[in-house]
């Protein structure tokens, strides 16, 4: 997989600040489903068509703009500019910015930022994932002696059950901080995440993704395997989350699990440095003030925060983000593009 890295010094010592993006996209599907070529880049009404053209071909290229702006002008910046495009985001696998992180920590730097669609919001944090597969096994049988063996799928069906009322209940205590950043922005997590997305933001949930088990109709399933995402939210722990899972499995002889995947929850500092600065330019350039959240799914920008790098992410709506036609509206591309070549020059102009 392709990842490209381009970096340069300014004219005096100062901080370094990294740029990153991804250039790998969800599959097209189905082009005949499509109004608008995926691979096209149509211009029409106002809005560029195509697959990623949110997620996250905008905010990509407004580092890559960002960097050849700032390029331009470098020996009037302090410190160092680094730019980071990689592949193998949208799969969270090994060969893109976990790949860079462990083979060149030079990409680390001082702060990330970052262009992931977060409907014109900063971007602290976000929650963890953690997957893991249920194994139910029993004997099986004719359909008609349910005597004969217990049922893998009404297992299942009371496992699932009673994981979902245990795994809603974990206590989360976050950090102060981002209890009062996220109170701050619940009206606009509600109205861009949809209701009841404050509060979901900051509890543990579990999404029962795939139950796959039975042979036919006529016949008692003596195996099935559920596969489980469950979502952390800030402040809360994979071994407080096995301890709750361990609980309720001791109970179910019949049901073995394992862990499939794991990336721990991830935040920064919501009134760090490049918080300021990226609010004074939204403010400058689209005439509002964004308010720092966290999110629920998942960036490379968690991976510079594991290595204690503040990492940012400020993008564009998702506008039909997975799904067929998605755009991006050209006045909105351009103010993304706008904000994060004024912030990157701040950040990079202090004191010269």
């Amino acid at each position: 997989m392709v990842n490209i890295v381009a970096s340069f010094d300014c004219g005096s010592n100062g901080k370094h600040l990294v740029l990153n993006g991804h250039i790998d996209v969800y599959p097209v599907g189905d082009p005949d489903k499509w109004v608008h070529d995926p691979w096209g880049g149509e211009i029409v009404d106002g809005k560029i068509f195509g697959r990623g053209s949110n997620d996250m071909k905008a905010g990509t290229t407004a580092s890559i703009f960002t960097y050849y702006y700032l390029s331009r002008i470098r020996e009037q910046l302090n410190g160092k500019l680094t730019l980071t495009c990689v592949s193998d985001e949208e799969t969270f696998g090994p060969w893109g910015a976990r790949y860079l992180i462990n083979h060149y920590p030079e990409v680390l730097g001082d702060t990330l930022l970052n262009g992931e669609p977060c409907a014109h919001q900063i971007r602290f944090g976000e929650k963890g994932i953690l997957w893991l597969k249920f194994t139910i096994n029993t004997k099986g049988a004719h359909g008609a002696y349910e005597h004969a063996s217990p049922s893998a799928t009404k297992i299942a069906s009371e496992l699932m059950l009673e994981l979902d009322d245990t795994i809603k209940s974990i206590e989360t205590l976050p950090p102060e901080n981002v209890r009062v950043a996220l109170q701050e922005a619940k009206e606009i997590i509600e109205d861009g995440y949809g209701t009841g997305a404050f509060e979901v933001l900051q509890r543990t949930t579990i999404n029962f993704g795939t139950v796959h088990g039975g042979l036919k109709v006529n016949m008692i399933p003596g195996t099935v395997v559920i596969e489980a995402d469950i979502r952390l939210p800030v402040g809360q722990t994979k071994n407080q989350v096995l301890e709750a899972v361990d609980s309720v499995v001791k109970d179910y002889p019949n049901v073995s699990y394992e862990e499939i995947n794991y990336t721990p929850p991830s935040h920064c500092d919501p009134d760090g440095e490049m918080v300021d600065i990226l609010k004074r330019n939204v403010e400058l350039v689209e005439g509002q003030t964004p308010k720092a959240l966290i999110a629920m799914g998942g960036t490379d920008a968690r991976l510079w925060r594991y290595k204690g790098i503040p990492a940012y992410v400020y993008g564009p709506y998702a506008k039909g983000m997975g799904s067929t036609d998605d755009y991006v509206e050209v006045d909105e591309f351009i103010d993304i593009v706008k904000v994060h070549v004024l912030s990157a020059y701040e950040y990079l102009k202090q004191g010269n």
